[in-house]
């Protein structure tokens, strides 16, 4: 037989028998030329799934060999509602939790959006919370920036409000909240439990209308729950008056 390159051309390639298709020998590399491969089930030398698919592009059997993919365990969609309760989905299987907002708007203009967590087996949404904030501001018109440590509310000192994450926000028609909150190790009984977030709004303007009708801010907060007891409900909610957004919760191994 030549050992010169040769083209083999067609649709279907199936095995003799069975449902394993073998092409090359062991050992040898495979070169696939082409802006695509489908498959359902990814799997390596040693027959280890790496992962599976439905078809529809949700994956599951995700190995952990692949590192700290983003799960999508639970999205729930806010239409004119007071709060918003994750209660279930939050344990030991993920080592971070991530918290995705979109479009989040208040009903009240200059209202604040917070959320609070509750401990393993406790009610009330009360942990003790240790906290800081800053926060930077442009206006529209380009004629006002700041950039500021945010103290009074927004930083806690082992106190057990609801966590501020974005302040004083706009209700405009057009207005929208996104940013991520992203908690650590919440089933641990032995640490605390820490978090960041990160917000983007617009901030309600109406106290300084020397400046316009809008400010672009983005807010970040960053603290703990001060405690070792492991949470297991997250709930957001405005200062005063209902909201309309989206919030998704991923797991991170």
């Amino acid at each position: 037989m030549s050992d010169q390159a040769s083209t083999i051309m067609v649709n279907t390639l199936e095995p003799q028998s069975g449902t394993t298709l073998t092409v090359g020998k062991s050992g040898q590399n495979l070169q696939v030329n082409a802006d695509s491969l489908k498959a359902n089930v990814a799997k390596d030398a040693g027959g280890n799934a790496l992962f599976t698919s439905d078809g529809s592009g949700n994956l599951s059997g995700l190995n952990s060999g692949l590192g700290s993919a983003q799960t999508l365990i639970q999205t729930q969609t806010v239409t004119n509602q007071a709060t918003v309760s994750f209660t279930s989905g939050i344990d030991s299987t993920y080592v971070e939790y991530v918290f995705a907002f979109y479009n989040i708007n208040p009903a009240t203009d200059a209202a604040v959006f917070g959320f609070q967590g509750n401990g393993a087996g406790e009610s009330g949404y009360n942990e003790s919370i240790t906290s800081s904030a800053f926060r930077a501001n442009h206006a529209e018109a380009d004629n006002w920036t700041s950039l500021s440590y945010q103290g009074g509310t927004m930083d806690q000192a082992n106190q057990t409000a609801f966590q501020e994450i974005a302040i004083t926000q706009s209700n405009d028609a057009d207005s929208g909240l996104a940013g991520e909150l992203h908690l650590f190790n919440p089933a641990s009984t032995t640490y605390v439990k820490h978090f960041y977030c990160r917000t983007s709004f617009m901030w309600y303007t109406t106290n300084q209308p020397q400046y316009g009708d809008a400010f672009g801010t983005d807010m970040y907060v960053g603290g703990y729950f001060n405690t070792t007891t492991a949470i297991d409900d997250i709930q957001f909610k405005m200062s005063s008056g209902n909201f309309d957004g989206k919030i998704k919760m991923y797991g991170i191994k």
